[in-house]
């Protein structure tokens, strides 16, 4: 699901911790970015339940 709008968030993290997460993301076929949104996504609804999205987005139709 892609969400109407974006907004940067930065991160700080050690230059070895990012150069792992990112030759992994790599070994997935997916962007660091990907991964963050997908964890994020993951943490929201780990505390939300699985209808997080109405809360959070507005949204009022089941997307995925």
């Amino acid at each position: 699901m892609l969400e109407q709008r974006t907004a940067r968030l930065t991160v700080l993290i050690d230059p070895k911790k990012k150069a792992t997460f990112e030759r992994l993301c790599r070994e997935e076929d997916l962007t660091p970015s990907q991964v963050v949104r997908q964890m994020i996504r993951d943490f929201i609804e780990e505390r939300l339940g699985p209808d997080w999205r109405e809360e959070v987005l507005g949204d009022t139709a089941e997307r995925g």
